[in-house]
């Protein structure tokens, strides 16, 4: 099984991910782990990266996707992936087109957690970090009066700049200027689900296994 998932952020991308992954007993491929595992081991195509890295320049797609190669020859024998956000732009999305094909294999499926943006930007506005401990907690549930003390230790709250709504307004705007491409790129393929990401994780996952179980069925008829 090899799935892409895509999401807003706040959608809880990650948290679906996660379910998926103890569900099929696949991995969870964030290209970002990829590239810091690479650079922290020195390999080749991590010492590659880091030169860009500290030029302060992006990674260049060949690369990223040299890496996703290294990924897919080491674990030859696992039973799927689902990649996290990636690809972002439409050049990466052939690129791993071809990679899979060079693999024998083929991508399964494509789903898009779709969610109202002012919904994300009042879920993200209302979380609060202590300072002491790190726990996270969001304002709809801490007690009135109490908004600026963590729970866990009693230490101070306080609200991060990127849960700020002016800056994940433009994260948003960000995200679909970015997504919107390669979303239709997969749709015309026919690999594109869409999931309403607006109910319970519960019920979103329960979605997601049916979409997926429902692409099983049809791999096994012959």
């Amino acid at each position: 099984m090899r799935i892409v998932i895509f999401g807003p952020p706040g959608v809880g991308k990650g948290t679906q991910a996660k379910l998926l992954v103890d569900k099929y007993n696949v991995d969870h491929i964030s290209t970002g782990d990829l590239l810091r595992n690479a650079v922290a081991q020195k390999t080749p195509l991590g010492l590659k990266a880091k030169t860009f890295m500290d030029a302060g320049n992006l990674v260049p797609d060949d690369v990223m996707i040299d890496l996703i190669g290294d990924y897919l020859r080491t674990n030859s024998s696992k039973s799927g992936f689902i990649f996290d956000g990636f690809p972002r732009t439409i050049a990466q999305a052939h690129a791993l087109d071809e990679l899979f094909a060079s693999f024998g294999i083929s991508l399964d499926a494509v789903i898009s957690l779709e969610i109202e943006h002012e919904s994300v930007v009042r879920r993200l506005s209302e979380r609060r970090v202590c300072k002491s401990c790190g726990h996270i907690s969001n304002l709809s549930v801490l007690e009135p009066g109490k908004e600026s003390v963590c729970p866990d230790c009693g230490g101070e709250l306080y609200q991060r700049d990127d849960d700020k709504p002016e800056t994940i307004r433009r994260r948003l705007d960000v995200y679909v200027e970015q997504t919107r491409p390669v979303k239709e790129f997969y749709e015309r393929s026919n690999r594109l689900t869409q999931v309403d990401g607006m109910r319970g994780i519960e019920e979103i996952h329960r979605d997601i296994v049916g979409i997926l179980e429902a692409l099983k069925s049809r791999k096994l008829v012959p």
